[in-house]
């Protein structure tokens, strides 16, 4: 593949695997769909608990947001559906090995999903291939899962808003900074090896 063909606009960093049919491209998809859902149960293993919080430090955010730019908005909204499904079916794959659906802190998955279909979207207009703007494709994914996840964890609790602000987003601040920086490491850097590739 050409520099140019791995720079033009629409493309993420999965499209870069051949699949010379379109049957190839269906199994190919169909694989990274499973990958990254696995990618996120394994992630979601990675759980400190938080002192005062319900909501413990995870390795699953930064799954589904590195997901979400490497598969693009289809392919990481299937990729996270799948991870959720697999869970409310009882996989133990949520944090610490939880599963099912309705705790505090299901909420965060539900914004994952959303965060990986627009992290996705961002990527393939190239949201993903500087390190400004993976910072911002971050930010904004990182935002929505907050955006879902914190109400959630006020209704599901009884919090008030500033109290699951307090328990939910402000003890992850400075690990989603390091995440994000991170991410602006490893996603245009992966662009750069694909470059040279090509």
């Amino acid at each position: 593949m050409s520099t140019a063909a791995l720079y033009r606009p629409g493309t993420v960093l999965a499209d870069l695997l051949p699949a010379a049919t379109a049957s190839r491209a269906r199994v190919r998809d169909a694989a990274l769909v499973l990958g990254g859902a696995a990618l996120t149960g394994i992630a979601a293993q990675i759980a400190v608990p938080v002192p005062g919080s319900p909501v413990p430090v995870t390795g699953q955010t930064f799954a589904a947001l590195l997901v979400g730019a490497s598969l693009g908005a289809g392919r990481g909204l299937l990729s996270l559906a799948l991870y959720a499904l697999a869970g409310m079916a009882g996989l133990p794959w949520f944090a610490g090995g939880a599963s099912g659906a309705g705790g505090a802190t299901f909420g965060y998955i539900m914004g994952m999903l959303l965060a990986a279909t627009v992290v996705g979207a961002l990527a393939r207009r190239g949201g993903d291939r500087g390190m400004l703007r993976t910072a911002a494709t971050m930010a904004a994914g990182t935002a929505l899962i907050y955006a879902v996840g914190v109400p959630y964890l006020a209704l599901s609790t009884g919090m008030s808003l500033g109290q699951a602000v307090a328990a939910g987003l402000v003890p992850f601040l400075i690990g989603d900074a390091l995440k994000a920086a991170l991410a602006m490491g490893a996603l245009p850097t992966a662009w750069k090896l694909a470059g040279r590739r090509g």
